[in-house]
């Protein structure tokens, strides 16, 4: 076990210095070094740094990701840059020995998902995807129910990432991010992860259960152009392109065991967020729109919706990791700062993480398909098993708190 992690962040903007902020925090992590294209990014990460560290941990700045990755005091490396550059950078991590952990975000396509897996195959170095709606507390107490039968058997599942980007996608281009590109040129379920992340967990796929086939059908685009017309005139260079995304996306997959998944993408209509959660099994269902949960024989009252919060301040519910962070101390982070210590404990021990490059793989590749599906008219796209077969018979992941496959509560 290594006393200190030392740990790289590629990516600076938003994101990267987000993690760097929690990373500073942790007294068995020292943050190494940090990356990004652009030097005033990377000014801004070395002030994160020495705000905290006060001189005492040396931390180095890069511009190239390849020169930080020649260093072999490094043991992992949190990849926050934008989505069409996660992969190749994720593979040259875990080509130069260490742990890699990607940022939420769809791949270009399939191969690109495969070539993770197999990079992961080949050096034996994780690759994590950092899905940090897994983590989060509703999440967790209900991944713990599920686990415990309290839904029956689970039929159908729902997510969404309804969040209006119009302002941060329309100025995307003056503010150096990614979105504006991908919305102009691409049409797809862009970010399927904190819809589907928490939901892979529920259906155990790639641990005995696999996503087999989806549809996607996207809208008409028209939100997005006429918000940039709004703001930024109709005379303006890109109030006369061409918005490719459509506005609605909505996605279905079919699983192996029958279970069915709609996902649901709305990024550039007005809408107040929401992830709009569902799970439906033989016994209930829980919503997240109103944050209500129905059981049969367990609710008070016969066919009658009760609030969910009720159930995540009972210790018989409530996942335990919640239970032991909120009694904690640890002052902020919540489920960002949960699923970087998952990461930095999976490196510490030299272990696989709860969210592993077969995980990550399977969610990036939903943009790709998604695309091909709308393209095609919502023809059907099989989705790739990243596992080759081995997701049948997968026991669980190593046993740890943040362990997503089965909870044990000896450890806490």
């Amino acid at each position: 076990m290594k006393e200190k992690v030392r740990m790289a962040v590629i990516g600076a903007s938003g994101y990267g210095c987000g993690h760097i902020r929690l990373l500073t925090m942790m007294d068995d992590v020292e943050v190494a070094a940090v990356c990004d294209l652009y030097e005033d990014r990377v000014e801004t990460a070395l002030k994160l740094c020495e705000d905290k560290y006060r001189g005492a941990v040396r931390v180095d700045g890069y511009t190239d990701y390849r020169r930080l990755l020649e260093r072999r005091d490094i043991d992992g490396v949190i990849i926050a840059t934008s989505w069409e550059t996660h992969g190749y950078i994720a593979i040259a991590a875990m080509e130069s020995g260490k742990y890699a952990a990607v940022e939420c975000g769809g791949a270009a396509s399939l191969d690109e998902c495969w070539q993770i897996v197999r990079a992961y195959e080949r050096t034996g170095n994780h690759c994590m995807f950092l899905e940090n709606c897994c983590y989060g507390r509703e999440e967790m107490t209900l991944l713990r129910m599920i686990k415990d039968g309290v839904f029956g058997e689970l039929v159908h599942a729902e997510g969404a990432y309804q969040h209006d980007l119009r302002e941060k996608v329309t100025f995307g281009s003056e503010n150096r991010q990614y979105r504006y590109t991908n919305y102009m040129y691409r049409n797809a379920e862009f970010y399927p992860a904190h819809e589907l992340g928490p939901i892979q967990k529920y259906l155990g796929i790639n641990r005995g259960n696999r996503m087999l086939t989806l549809t996607s059908t996207a809208s008409k685009a028209r939100g997005l152009n006429e918000y940039i017309v709004r703001r930024k005139g109709a005379d303006h260079p890109d109030a006369k392109r061409a918005v490719t995304q459509g506005d609605v996306v909505t996605t279905v997959i079919k699983c192996a065991h029958g279970e069915t998944i709609v996902l649901t993408h709305d990024c550039t209509l007005p809408h107040p967020y929401s992830r709009r959660g569902r799970v439906q099994g033989t016994r209930g269902i829980w919503t997240e729109e109103n944050k209500s949960i129905y059981i049969e024989g367990l609710s008070p009252t016969h066919d009658a919706w009760e609030p969910f919060s009720k159930y995540m301040d009972d210790p018989e519910y409530e996942h335990p990791l919640w239970t032991w962070y909120r009694g904690s101390g640890i002052d902020g982070g919540g489920m960002s700062y949960l699923v970087l210590r998952a990461f930095i404990e999976s490196i510490r021990d030299r272990k696989a993480p709860p969210l592993d490059a077969y995980d990550g793989a399977c969610l990036m590749a939903i943009t790709p398909l998604s695309e091909n599906s709308i393209a095609m008219g919502g023809a059907p796209q099989a989705i790739p098993d990243f596992t080759d077969g081995k997701w049948i018979n997968r026991e669980p992941s190593p046993k740890s708190r943040y362990n997503l496959d089965e909870i044990d509560l000896s450890l806490f």
